[in-house]
């Protein structure tokens, strides 16, 4: 049975998968063969392992009996037609992506962000920095999806003494439902969490932004098209929301023109938010 690994692994995860596949199962490696020979791996697959581009499938594997992508979402795959098995990464990286997001409101709340470029200037920043800290602990956190990441976000900031609220259209776990729900609260929250999927395009509008109370921080960990990505910088550079933390926006990698890079307010997090050290080992081990 052919096993088709798109995903690149280094050499060590590559011995760790031979090891735990039974031998049945002939594993190849994208990373082992030269371009031009990976449509013919491609298309014999039973087994196929990673995100190849959705063009690929025009032409897909007649065999392929089960496919493990490598991401929880499958957006740009939605519209295609396999006859297989197809499993996402489910809660795989909901952890990660609920640290990531609380490291990245911690650093803005403690100045975190402030102290290493002050490092990497040899600068004495003491009282500046020290007078403009602030607490999350009394924060109320307002987010959006009750998912695994959602979830997850939610059980670290009650760590904190966070009161939380979440959101979902059918979830009856979550706490707000409606639009018009999530709206009304947003003038009385003071970080807003996004954790939405791919489909809720822009679900963070130029309106839902102007709702947001005046000071107020968001994150995003979702998906970068459900933010309205030119309202949230006029709302960051005109003071109306005190900055920003962004594990994924609408281009990425981020074009080097865009002004995200410029703010000292806004922390980009680069898409890594769901990466941790042994990520690839964890993917094969589900596989």
């Amino acid at each position: 049975m052919n096993l088709f690994v798109y995903t690149s692994l280094n050499d060590a995860q590559r011995v760790y998968l031979r090891n735990q596949i039974p031998s049945s199962v002939k594993p190849i490696f994208r990373d082992e063969l030269p371009a031009d020979e990976w449509p013919a791996a491609f298309g014999a697959a039973e087994i196929l392992m990673g995100n190849p581009p959705a063009e690929w499938f025009n032409q897909a594997p007649d065999k392929l009996i089960f496919w493990q992508l490598d991401s929880a979402g499958f957006d740009q795959y939605r519209d295609l037609k396999v006859n297989a098995t197809v499993a996402n990464m489910g809660d795989f990286f909901a952890r990660p992506c609920a640290e990531t997001m609380l490291a990245g409101i911690l650093a803005f709340y403690r100045g975190l962000d402030k102290l290493v470029k002050a490092q990497t200037q040899k600068k004495w920043q003491y009282k500046e920095v020290r007078a403009s800290l602030d607490l999350l602990g009394n924060k109320k956190v307002l987010i959006l999806g009750a998912g695994a990441i959602g979830q997850a976000c939610k059980q670290m900031l009650l760590g904190f003494g966070c009161p939380v609220k979440t959101t979902a259209r059918t979830n009856q776990a979550a706490d707000l439902h409606s639009l018009e729900e999530i709206l009304a609260a947003l003038p009385d929250t003071d970080v807003v969490i996004n954790t939405l999927p791919g489909g809720a395009e822009k679900f963070v509008s130029e309106s839902f932004i102007k709702a947001m109370q005046p000071g107020s921080l968001y994150a995003s960990v979702g998906r970068g098209s459900t933010t309205d990505e030119q309202a949230l910088l006029t709302a960051i550079q005109t003071g109306h929301l005190a900055g920003a933390v962004l594990d994924v926006t609408e281009k990425e990698p981020i074009l080097a023109e865009s002004p995200l890079w410029e703010m000292e307010n806004v922390l980009l997090t680069q898409h890594t938010g769901g990466g941790y050290i042994r990520e690839n080992e964890g993917k094969i081990k589900q596989l």
